[in-house]
């Protein structure tokens, strides 16, 4: 009796083998992980807000309302189109090679488990929200290209185009499972290509096709608020942290890395600005200085997390005064309106970033990655070349098509008369500083009749 007990106890055993063996396959979910991403998200969605303070800082004070309000309604607008059709379209079963298909519209069927495809560690509704905050920042750092002159209608609709035709597709073809750049071995660690070269070319076309602001190169535009701008640059400094590191999706070696060389391009990126224009200026500036750094984030990008902490180093130096030079020789040569320099810092640093990953990739740091040209793999240069192209053809031709259209349904850019105003009043009816007339502070034993005519006459409001 007892050896058919232990025969039966051997027989289940062995009938239990297969089930216990898949189990262990199974993606398992990591609470470590888990609660390093879903931070990781909070930073990101940390950096919007900190964009609008580092944007709204550098216009006239007239415009402060209207530029921040750019950002801030982009987090409500992109966080809507995400989870209705842009994560589908981003990340969906690959149809092609060039869009994902609608099996996730609306987040169906993206729960609490793995998708081993993506993030075995984490529930897939994180992966999804952690990939949100990046297509929320995206679009916001276009609007620094159009500030101070378009409206308000015209820019919503925009929005919501462009992140549907632009970003959606090439951040399926970048990192999409099947996307055609992911499978031709272009590397793009946390937005090189997706985020910042599509967004710099975006503002770019966009700033050309509305034209230049009234005054622009006759009249003073020199930014309000400087130390506001500050403070924005060290909230995108500070959020950049989950920007890249939360992109190797774990509480793991490779985050650390990814959070090293992040800090370290745009340590050397500021110093690489501020030294470059105290040669070219005469003197060095804190605007240029926080500007520098986050040249150097937007450089360190795409390699953060595949190269080594000295080659993010240089990818820094070479960024912070390349993207100087773009903002302060380049621009003024070409005489387009840039308004807060977009295409400058993020679209020549994503740029070099991309070309620099190629240079200086090493499967050393990441072994899922590639080997650059300074490991024996000049072929990976080309291959980001070939991505960098691809992302400035679509971005570019994309949103001509894009602002034509809505051109056609609603005026794209405010009349003289609104610009003159500013868009804080003539679009939203509110302003920013109301205890200011003009450029003085009214003192308060000024009379309210006083306040009142010298309001009347400088066309702002008293409230």
């Amino acid at each position: 009796m007892k050896r058919l007990w232990t025969l039966l106890i051997a027989l289940i055993s062995m009938l239990a083998l297969p089930a216990t063996a898949l189990a262990a396959d199974a993606p398992k979910v990591d609470a470590g992980d888990t609660s390093f991403i879903i931070v990781s998200a909070a930073l990101v969605f940390l950096m919007t807000p900190g964009l609008a303070l580092f944007y709204g800082g550098m216009v006239r004070k007239k415009n402060v309302l209207s530029t921040t309000m750019h950002s801030f309604i982009i987090m409500a607008l992109a966080s809507i189109q995400w989870v209705l059709i842009g994560f589908t379209l981003s990340f969906g079963p690959d149809q092609g090679g060039f869009i994902g298909a609608l099996n996730w519209l609306g987040l169906n069927g993206v729960g609490i488990d793995p998708n081993a495809d993506y993030a075995a560690t984490i529930p897939f509704i994180v992966f999804m929200a952690f990939q949100m905050m990046f297509a929320i920042i995206t679009p916001a750092l276009i609007t620094g290209s159009i500030a101070e002159r378009m409206r308000f209608p015209a820019f919503l609709v925009f929005i919501v185009l462009w992140m549907t035709f632009v970003y959606d597709p090439l951040a399926h073809w970048v990192w999409g499972v099947g996307g055609f750049l992911r499978n031709m071995g272009a590397l793009d660690f946390a937005g090189g290509t997706v985020v910042h070269i599509s967004s710099g070319v975006s503002g770019l076309v966009a700033a050309l096709i509305l034209g230049k602001r009234k005054g622009y190169g006759k009249e003073s535009m020199a930014p309000h608020q400087i130390p506001l701008t500050v403070l924005g640059a060290g909230l995108l400094w500070f959020g950049w942290f989950g920007f890249n590191a939360g992109s190797a999706l774990g509480a793991n070696g490779l985050a650390g890395i990814a959070f090293v060389t992040t800090n370290t391009s745009a340590a050397v990126a500021a110093l690489s600005w501020m030294f470059v224009e105290w040669l070219h200026r005469g003197k060095p500036t804190l605007l240029g200085a926080a500007s520098g750094a986050v040249a150097g984030l937007v450089a360190i990008t795409p390699g953060a997390g595949f190269v080594t902490p000295l080659a993010s180093l240089f990818i820094g130096l070479v960024g912070g005064a390349l993207c100087y030079f773009a903002v302060s020789v380049l621009k003024g040569k070409l005489g387009y309106d840039d308004a807060l320099d977009a295409f400058g810092c993020h679209g020549v640093g994503g740029m070099w970033g991309a070309l620099a990953t190629g240079i200086f990739a090493t499967k050393t740091i990441n072994p899922a990655g590639a080997d650059g040209l300074f490991y024996g793999n000049a072929a990976q240069l080309g291959i980001q070349a070939v991505g960098v192209v691809v992302t400035i053809v679509l971005a570019a031709v994309a949103t001509f098509i894009i602002l034509k259209v809505v051109g056609v349904f609603t005026k794209l850019r405010a009349t003289a008369e609104e610009e003159e105003v500013g868009l804080d009043l003539s679009m939203h009816g509110e302003e920013a500083y109301p205890d200011f007339l003009g450029n003085g502070f009214v003192p308060s034993i000024v009379s309210t009749k006083q306040v009142s005519v010298s309001a009347a006459t400088s066309g702002q409001s008293t409230l």
